[in-house]
Formats: C-alpha cells, structure tokens, sequence
C-alpha cells in the first residue's frame, strides 16, 4: 500500500471500491483503511490514499479523479526538487512524479476534471476551476523559487498550518513602490560596502556576503516580524561569511570603526581590562550589541563573538537567549520563561551544518525543557560549494538542510536571487515560530562571488561555477532590472542608489585617525594573575542547621527509596559534634545559602540530580507515583530559582549553551558537571576559544562554573584524568579559577565565594571534583567549618604545629593523593605536608609563608598521581622555583612521562600508587642547621 504505483493495475479496483465504501459510511470499511483514507486529508505525502472525492464529482471517473489527486500531493510534497533555486541557472534534478504522466494523466484529463479533486484545503480550488488550473498554481507554489518541505513533521496539526499558510498565500506580501525603492537602497547598502572594501582595501580578508546579499534582508525582516509578536532582544550567531555586514547594516556598527579595523587601529582595553590585557580578535570574528535601525517597538540585536570554528557559536547563542527568557528571581524550580522576549537566528555554512557535530547536538536539545528558548530560526547562507570543496564531497544528502529533518523542522528553500521570495521565507519562518515556539529552517541558495577569502582564486577548484558568476549580476542588479521594467524606478536611479553609498563611505573614510597605532604588549605576566581578595563566605551555624532541618522536611504524602532516605536522614547527624558533613552535603548546603541570599543557581550535566555517583540527590524520585521532588525548590527561606537539569548525551553543546547563559545573566551562579573529568575534552573547543580566552578577545566575561571528576583510583585511562594540564597551560592573564579540593568545607567556601565574585570580576571556575573523597571521613568537614573561615588557597600541615624547626622535607600535593598520603603509616616526623587546593592564580603568597615557616627546610617535593607531562607538575615547578633560593631543592615525585594518563590494570594501578606514597616519605635529609625564617 506505501507505493505510489501500487494503486495502479491490479491493486486498483479493490483500493477503489475501498474508497467507494468508506465516502458512502466510513464505518462500513476496517480500522486500517477508515485511517488511511481520514489522514490522507493532512499529509502532505503522495504515497498515502486519496481523500473521498466530494459529491459533485460523481460524474468523473474514480481513476483519474484519484490520479490528480495524487500527482497534487506530489506536488505538495515533492515540488521543491523542481524548485529554481540555483541563482546560477543550472536546472534542478525534478522527481519523476512530479509529472502527470507518471500517474497516466493528460493535461486533457485534468482540464476535464473540477479543481476540487486536487484539494486538501479550499485555498487552491478556491481560486480556480478545472484540475488543470489547481495544478498550475500548484506548480506555481510549490515548484517556482522556493520549495517546501515539511511532510517530515510528525505533528498533524503544524503540518495542516504550514500547508494553509503556504497555500493562502498569506505571507506573499504585495510591495508597493516605496517599499521596492527602500529594498533597492538596502541592497545598494548590502552590495555597495562589499564593493568598496574591495576597491579600498584590496587583498584584505572580509569574508564577503556577495553570493547571498539577501541574508540582510531576511534578517531585517524577521527582526520586524518578531517585534510585532513581543520580542525585543534578537541574538545572532555566525561565521565569518558576511559578518562585516550583518554587523553594520543589521546592528548598526559605526562603519568608520569597520573601516578603522582595515586601516590597522587596535581596540584598547575596556571593564576590567588594561589596554595591554586586551590581545583582540580579528574584525571578522567581533561580536556587536546594538539596536534594529526603525524596527518599532525598539528590538536590540546581539551578535555574539564567534571563532573560526563556525558552528561552535550555535549553543551560546542558545544559552545567551534563555538567560533573557528567564525569571530567576522567583523561588523554587524552573524559573517562570517568556520565550517571547527573545529570538535566536542562528546564520550556518552550506558545508558547516551537516558537517560539524555541533549542530547536531544543539538541534538535539532544542526541544529539551532544560534548554529551549521557543524556537531558533536557522538560516544556511548557502554558497554552494565548502572552502574548495563540492556538495558532493561534502554531504551524503541532497539538500545542506537535511540534517534538520531527524528534528521535523520545517525546512524552506529559496533562490536567493528572488528578493520577494526571500521576504516570504522570512515571514513564513517568523510565523510558525510564534505559532509553535519551534526551530524553523531556510536555505539561502547563493553562490560566493570570491574565493573562501578574497586572496583565494576559486578558478583553481571549481573553474565552470566560477566563468558563470563572473558574468552574473549581483543582487542588487536583479532585482534594480526588474524595477526599471515595472518602472517604478530608472536605470539612473538605480546606480545613484549605489553611489550615494560610496560616497558616505568616502566620507567616514576621510574622518578616521589612521595614526592611530597598536602598542606592543610588555613581556612580564600581566598583573591579573594575582590571586582574589579574601572574600568572607561563612554562614553562622544556627543558620546553616536552619537549612539543613528544613531540607530533611518533606511533603508527608511523598514516598521516598527506603535506602535513600536513611541515607539523606544521616545528614541531621552530621551538624552534630561528631561532624561528617560529605562532599553533597555542603554543597546543599552551599545552594541553600545561595538561594536563601537571592542568588540563583542553575546546575546541569548528564545524571546532576541524582549525581554520577550517588552522592547528590537534589532530585527524589516519589517510589509509588514516580513524581519528582527537589528539597532546595521547595526551601522556604528562598528568595531565587534552582534550576537542575539532567542533560542529554553531550559535552560541546550543552557546555556552550551554559557558557552562554552565563554571559547574558552574570547573576545566576551555573554549574556544569562532567559525568567524569576526561569526558569535558568533548567540549574543547568551546572550553579553548570561549570559557578561557573570550574576556582578552571580545570582553565577554562569563563566572560558569565546571565541575570535573578527578583522580586515580584504579578506573583506567578514561575514569582518572580530568586533565589538569589543560587548564593550567591555558590559565593567563587571570582568566581562569582552577581549583582541587581535599575537604567538602574547601568546596562549600568555593562555591560560595565564585557566586559572590559574579558580576565584573566573574571568571570561570574549574573544579577537579572528587569521586572517592564524595564520602571519604577524611574529606568530611564540621559545622565549624562551614560556619567558620573562608576558602583556603594553602592549607599547611596542622600536625607538625610546634615542631616546625625539625622539618627537612616540605611535600606539596594538590586533591585526592593527599589521603594517600596520609592513610598510610609511612609517615616521617622530619616531612610536612601542604596542600595546594587552587592552583590558579597562583598562591604565591600563601606558598611563601608555608616555606619560611620551615626554617630547616632543604628541600621540596611535588607529588602527584598524573604522570609527569600531566598533572600540576610542569606549571607548578617554575613558579616554585622563583619562590625559594639556591640551596632549596624542588624535585617531583609522580608517575614517570605517560602517554595514557592512567593504568588499565588494578594491579599496576595499586603498585604504582604505592611507589609514589612511599617515595614521597622516605629518604628525607636530617636537619643539619637551622636557617633564620626570612622576614615577610
């Protein structure tokens, strides 16, 4: 029944006389057929039975009446692969059923039968007579410069909106004389800047939009659209590919600063940044905030900064729209969203959307309570061809776009050469987003008028695209022929347009300062390395059992796990002398505090609300509804929103989505947490070019807190290694908080403290979390603890109080090897042992006192789990070398230079572990002269 041709010869007469039962009583057939032929009406899909024919149709015959309609719902649904949409001319590749004769039609046989037979809706037979004339204007709809597609779209109801929405029409908006003469000064616009940094600035990279001109346009038009519907801030994200002028023609950068930015002038230092802190970006990767010149009510639009790496962009822009959306003043859970406030337009590669995984994974959780903002609409500014590379080198589809059908996204193609097609995509888009607060798709079929950049020489790669764009006429000649042809403009008043263009440009071009000059950078370390203030973070005690009792206070109706619930009781104890306050313990606590201050906190990663190891619970599970429960939403002393969501399967998305958040709400303190540390390499890119360099590119400052489970315990290479290195090669300039924890006191200070420097001085916080230590008694903290002190950068060796004149060896460790150390009973009286729980900035301060406390000291080791080119051992060693003089020693304990962080075996695991214990107690010198502690 599923083929088209099944419903000719043999098969016919029984599906006609089907048919025939089912118009004269739909309940004389069976189940089966009765829902194929009632959903035949409301798929837009020729391999489904046709719809009864109406009673006028009596007289025409069955066979041919279901064959028009039949070769109408091809058309419906399979009209855009005869689409025009190659501004270029080359002939599209039709579906053979797209034709009449395929289903053994006449253009005789159609004019003979009643428009009616081919409708789904009464737009088309409305408006003419005869099949012959519905399928025309079919054609005319489906198959002119742009096609439709949206038979993938499982939900009956947005497919029935989208077919009537098209087929009424009601987005082809008549233009009238002034209208075409504004478009034709916005292309003017559009083109007229391209051609003049060709002209002024030869040779000079710019990423040029000529190809897809009516990307502005179409963005315009959705900003207006939108702004009808209540919203009043627009993010855009994008690549490099016509940046420069979605920036000055859609945001309203100044075009001398453009300008200025070819001529060499260097951006100086803003915020919390000296001039020689600020290393910029280049012009074509700068982010904008500015306002849609005569978009009424007032819309403000952001361009969010982006990398080279094209799509990488896509889940910030995401993040920065939700953070918006959200009311994060008002208590308890899911903070109350306006998804109206604000639009993500999200601008993608023709090569780039079906061929980075990024894309993939943002679609993915676009629909995904935790993360989605009413809808995105993309926009592939389609070129037709990838750097050097050809559409069929680059993806195993047909369309760039077909990645978007596996998330039922309405997908409109358009030649971008039809302006008034363009305009109807965009309100087409704009609508169904309003209507369905889902993502929608254009494809913006263009072509590139340079190379990859303006040096390359496309008729290298692709000499016969290249001969027939070098005669074709840009956008803005287009559609300036077609008005002189209506004569609503001349030929003259076609190139003043243009000229009028050149000339304001010549005039913000004679007005720059081109003396000004960039200034080299100085050589030393800048100045915001220096660690943070001392910032008090406790919370009296009674406050702090407050929480706690209210925490354990559950609604007496919900049911939680027997075992579970024994568990979270023991925390009433552990507030007791006895103490035993565990790692998720203090961080309730943590959040507790936070939130009864007005401080929202927002917590995501795979598996948060239980915790990958069981040991968080912010979520319970009722046992007998399966209802959920979160203690902290339900906190009466709260005065903002927790927000936990357990994340899909991802790293880069969801880390960039956060990132994002991040940056447009500076108040919410946002944590992520990796399933285990090693798994945040998935999110590299966006850990590499955003959370640790964007404040010294673009000014953009985000206080995201990553949570990375780390250390050996016999797990194997990927379950051990959060990699340190990675974060502390990165660390410069102040831009990160690196921290490693041995207590869960150390980590509620943290946390408390990284939520009270949000805001200007907010910096990402890197965390190597325990796994291990979550319920180790050596990691658990007291009352007192919390209640008292603040954050420790140092924490010096307790039990060598009074006999600090004797210590040789000073054993400097950072996180979980410090238990190991201690565990044991290997322990010498001559050896003192320091941790260091933030790596970065670097505690110079709180390392020197520790060292001079020692006034015997000859020497120092650093020990640690990671092998030698890993761990903390390559930052720490330089910087411990500059802290002490020439007759210290500083060596490393640690296993030896490891291409696989960890072993495989347990039993290797545990002799290795064994070796680095004992080598870091034995051996110790005597002391053989004391030394004078220096003066601080």
């Amino acid at each position: 029944m599923s083929d088209l041709r099944s419903f000719h010869g043999p098969n016919a007469g029984y599906v006609l006389d089907q048919f025939e039962r089912f118009q004269r009583d739909p309940q004389s057939v069976d189940a089966g057929w009765r829902s194929f032929f009632q959903e035949f009406n409301d798929t837009p899909d020729a391999v489904n039975p046709p719809v009864a024919a109406p009673a006028s149709e009596s007289a025409v015959p069955n066979e041919k009446a279901i064959a028009a309609h039949r070769l109408a719902q091809v058309i419906r649904s399979r009209g855009h692969t005869a689409s025009r949409l190659d501004p270029l001319g080359s002939d599209p590749e039709a579906d053979p059923s797209l034709s009449p004769e395929y289903f053994q039609l006449t253009e005789a046989d159609l004019a003979r039968l009643p428009s009616s037979v081919v409708r789904t809706t009464g737009h088309v037979a409305g408006r003419t007579r005869t099949a012959l004339e519905a399928i025309q204007l079919l054609r005319e709809i489906y198959s002119g410069t742009i096609g439709y597609e949206f038979g993938h779209v499982i939900n009956q109801e947005e497919r029935r909106w989208l077919r009537d929405h098209i087929e009424s029409r009601e987005s082809v908006q008549p233009m009238s004389p002034a209208e075409k003469k504004a478009a034709l000064d916005r292309l003017s616009q559009v083109d007229g800047f391209e051609k003049y940094l060709h002209k002024t600035y030869f040779g000079q990279k710019r990423f040029s939009i000529e190809g897809t001109d009516a990307l502005v346009p179409i963005i315009d038009e959705i900003i207006r659209s939108a702004a009808k519907e209540g919203t009043r801030t627009v993010f855009v994200g994008m690549a490099h590919r016509g940046r420069l002028n979605v920036l000055t023609h859609v945001l309203g950068k100044p075009y001398g600063l453009i300008l200025g930015a070819f001529q060499g002038a260097a951006k100086k230092g803003s915020g919390s940044l000296a001039p020689d802190d600020f290393t910029g970006d280049v012009k074509y990767h700068m982010g904008w905030d500015g306002v849609h010149e005569g978009t009424v009510p007032e819309v403000r639009v952001l361009l969010a900064p982006n990398p080279s790496h094209l799509e990488f962009v896509n889940p910030v822009v995401m993040g920065m729209s939700r953070a918006v959306q959200d009311d994060t003043s008002v208590p308890g859970g899911q903070p109350p969203r306006n998804e109206r406030l604000s639009l993500p337009i999200l601008v993608h590669g023709d090569a780039a959307f079906p061929g980075q995984g990024v894309v993939a994974e943002t679609l993915n959780f676009s629909g995904l309570e935790g993360y989605r903002v009413g809808g995105t609409i993309h926009i592939i500014a389609n070129n037709q061809v990838g750097f050097t590379t050809n559409p069929s080198n680059s993806r195993s589809t047909r369309y760039a776009s077909d990645l978007a059908k596996g998330f039922e996204i309405p997908i409109i193609h358009v030649n971008a050469d039809d302006l008034e097609a363009c305009y109807q995509a965009a309100r087409i888009a704009t609508a169904y987003r309003e209507q369905f607060g889902k993502d929608f798709l254009i494809d913006l079929v263009g072509y590139r008028r340079w190379g990859h950049n303006e040096g390359d020489e496309p008729l290298f790669t692709q000499p016969l695209m290249y001969e027939v764009i070098r005669t074709h006429p840009t956008a803005r000649e287009v559609w300036g022929q077609k008005l002189v042809a209506e004569g609503v403009v001349t030929e003259a008043e076609v190139e003043a347009s243009l000229q009028r263009v050149f000339d304001h440009l010549d005039e913000v071009r004679a007005g720059l300062n081109s003396e000004e000059k960039a200034s080299a950078s100085p050589a030393e370390e800048s100045s915001r390395d220096s660690g943070i203030a001392p910032v008090q973070t406790s919370v009296s005690a009674e406050t702090l059992r407050e929480y706690n009792d209210l925490l354990l206070r559950w609604p007496a109706e919900f049911v939680v796990n027997q075992r579970l619930g024994k568990q979270l009781e023991r925390r009433a104890e552990a507030l007791g002398p006895e103490g035993g306050i565990d790692w998720g313990h203090a961080e309730t606590l943590a959040f507790a505090s936070l939130l009864s201050e007005g401080v929202p906190v927002r917590l995501t990663g795979q598996d948060v609300e239980r915790g990958t190891f069981s040991h968080r619970h912010q979520v319970l599970i009722d046992s007998r509804t399966g209802e959920k429960m979160s203690p902290l939403q339900l906190l009466p002393t709260s005065h903002a929103s927790f927000e936990i969501h357990n994340s899909p399967l991802t790293e880069m998305g969801v880390v960039g989505f956060e990132y994002g958040y991040t940056v447009m709400d500076p108040s919410v303190l946002v944590l992520w947490e990796a399933q285990f540390g090693d798994f945040a390499n998935g999110a590299q890119v966006i850990i590499d070019q955003f959370i640790s360099a964007a404040e010294v590119k673009w000014h953009q400052t985000s206080g995201l807190v990553l949570l990375l489970p780390h250390g050996y315990e016999g797990q194997g290479p990927e379950h051990s290694s959060a990699r340190l290195e990675r974060y502390l090669q990165l660390a410069a300039q102040g831009n990160l908080r690196v921290a490693n924890c041995t207590t869960s006191a150390q980590y509620y200070h943290l946390l408390r403290r990284q939520a009270m420097t949000l805001g200007r001085t907010a910096r990402p916080l890197v965390v190597m979390s325990p796994k291990s230590l979550l319920r180790h008694p050596m990691a658990a903290s007291k009352l007192e603890d919390l209640a008292e002190g603040r954050f420790q950068p140092v924490i010096g060796d307790r039990d060598v109080a009074g006999r600090e004149g004797e210590i040789t060896r000073l054993v400097l460790c950072t996180g979980k090897v410090y238990v190991d150390l201690m565990a044991g009973d290997a322990r010498q009286l001559n050896v003192a042992v320091a941790r260091v729980e933030e790596l970065y900035p670097f505690p110079a301060d709180e390392l020197r006192a520790e060292i001079e406390s020692y006034p015997a000291l000859r020497e120092i080791v650093w020990v640690q789990e990671e092998p030698k080119n890993m761990g903390a051992w390559t930052f720490m060693a330089p910087r411990l070398q500059e802290l002490v003089d020439s007759r210290l020693t500083v060596r490393y304990e640690g296993r030896p230079f490891r291409a696989s962080p960890a072993e495989g075996y347990s039993d290797k695991h545990t002799a290795e572990q064994g070796r680095i214990v004992r080598a870091a107690w034995e051996g110790a010198p005597q002391p053989v002269r004391q030394r004078q502690p220096r003066r601080a």
